[in-house]
C-alpha cells in the first residue's frame, strides 16, 4: 500500500493553527472566506469554528451585509484568550516578557539569573508569572547551551543544568506545551521573522553575538535554523583559526584592537572567521549586535576579510538588536505553540 496515514491529531492542529492565524491576520472573516483561503471544506471550518467559539476564542462581529440570501456571520479571534511567556536566560538576569495571540506584550522585565543558581528557581520564577497570568499557554526558553531537542547538552559554566530536560521537565511540572532553544537560533529566527517573514526571499543568514557567555552564532540556511547532526552548529568558539588558537581563544587572548562601544573585538579573528562562513555556507547576510559593534567596526571587518575572501562572495554586514531579535524569536516560538494547541485545551 502506497502512501502513509495521516496523524488526525496533526491534522486538527494544522487546521486549527491555520484558522487562528488567518483571523489574527485578516482581522474578520467568513466561514466562506477561510474556507477559500485555507483550502478547508465549508463543514470542516463551520466544525472548528464552532468548537473554538465555546472555548471563547472567538469574538462577536456585526453580520455582512445581505445579498439576497441569508447573512454570513463574521468571526474574529479574541488575542487575550491565551498569552504566550518568554523568557531567557542569561549569567547575569532571566528576562521575560507575557504577550497575547496578536503579540502585544502584557508584561515584562527581569529577574535574578537562574543560572547562577539551580532549577528551583528557574522553577519559582514561572510559577510566579503563571499565578500572575493564568491565561498563559506556552512556554518558550532561550538558553546559552546546545539544545537536542529540549535537553541541554552542552552548557559550559552551568554545570547544574548540563545534560537536564529542560522541556519535559517544564511539560511535567507546569503542564505547559514548551519550547527550549539555543540563544543564537532564537536571535537569528527573531531577525529573520521581523524582516523577512512574508518575502519571496529565503534568506541564508548568519548572527553573531559574543555576549556574556563567549562567543556563538545562529545559522539560518535558505529561512531553516541549521541544528545540525548533533544539535552542535554555530558553537564557534571552537573553530581552529590559528596555529596556537581556536576561535573563542584568539578572542580571549587578542591585543587591543578597533574598539566597539563596550568592548574590544579581535578584528583579525572575526574577518577570518567570516570568510570561513562566506567560503562554507556562502550567506546573504552576517549579523552582529549594535550593542557590541558599530557602522565603523562593520566596515573594518568588511575591509579585513577580504584579505581571505573575493569582495564579491562576502556577505552583507548588518547591525541588528541582539535582545530584541532573542525575544523577538522566542515570541514566535511560543506563540507558534499558542496557535496549535487543541481548542480550549493542550
Amino acid at each position: 500500500m502506497n502512501g502513509s496515514i495521516a496523524d488526525p491529531k496533526a491534522v486538527r492542529r494544522t487546521i486549527l493553527r491555520n484558522l487562528r492565524s488567518a483571523l489574527l491576520e485578516l482581522g474578520s472573516a467568513t466561514k466562506a472566506e477561510l474556507s477559500d483561503r485555507l483550502g478547508v471544506s465549508f463543514p470542516t471550518v463551520s466544525k472548528f469554528l464552532g468548537q473554538m467559539e465555546k472555548a471563547g476564542e472567538l469574538l462577536p462581529v456585526q453580520l455582512d451585509d445581505s445579498s439576497g440570501g441569508r447573512r454570513a456571520n463574521r468571526y474574529s479571534y479574541n488575542p487575550e484568550v491565551m498569552l504566550g511567556l518568554a523568557l531567557f536566560l542569561e549569567r547575569t538576569e532571566t528576562s521575560y516578557i507575557v504577550f497575547n495571540c496578536a503579540g502585544e506584550v502584557k508584561d515584562q522585565g527581569h529577574a535574578a539569573s537562574v543560572l547562577t543558581a539551580d532549577i528551583t528557581d528557574f522553577d519559582a520564577l514561572i510559577a510566579a508569572l503563571v499565578n500572575k497570568h493564568p491565561q498563559i499557554s506556552a512556554v518558550s526558553v532561550g538558553v546559552p547551551a546546545a539544545v537536542n531537542n529540549g535537553r541541554l547538552i552542552y552548557i559550559p559554566e552551568y554545570e547544574q543544568f548540563h545534560d537536564l530536560d529542560l522541556k519535559a521537565h517544564c511539560e511535567q511540572r507546569f503542564q505547559l506545551p514548551t519550547v527550549i532553544e539555543n540563544d543564537m537560533n532564537a536571535a537569528v529566527y527573531g531577525y529573520y521573522m521581523a524582516r523577512h517573514q512574508r518575502s519571496k526571499l529565503q534568506p541564508s543568514l548568519v548572527y553573531l553575538y559574543f555576549g556574556q557567555n563567549g562567543p556563538g552564532s545562529g545559522i539560518m540556511l535558505d529561512g531553516n535554523i541549521m541544528r545540525g547532526s548533533s544539535f552542535f552548529s554555530g558553537e564557534v568558539s571552537f573553530v581552529p583559526l590559528y596555529d596556537q588558537y581556536n576561535f573563542g581563544e584568539a578572542m580571549r587572548a587578542s591585543h587591543p584592537h578597533p574598539r566597539s562601544p563596550d568592548g574590544d573585538l579581535s578584528v583579525d579573528a572575526v574577518a577570518r572567521l567570516i570568510a570561513v562562513f562566506a567560503a562554507v555556507l556562502n550567506p546573504h547576510g552576517v549579523i552582529l549586535s549594535r550593542h557590541e559593534a558599530n557602522e565603523g567596526l562593520l566596515a573594518q571587518l568588511e575591509a579585513a576579510s577580504q584579505a581571505y575572501i573575493p569582495r564579491e562572495h562576502l556577505p552583507a554586514f548588518i547591525l541588528g538588536d541582539w535582545e530584541q531579535d532573542y525575544l523577538y524569536g522566542l515570541q514566535g516560538l511560543s506563540l507558534d505553540l499558542m496557535l496549535s494547541r487543541e481548542a480550549g485545551g493542550n
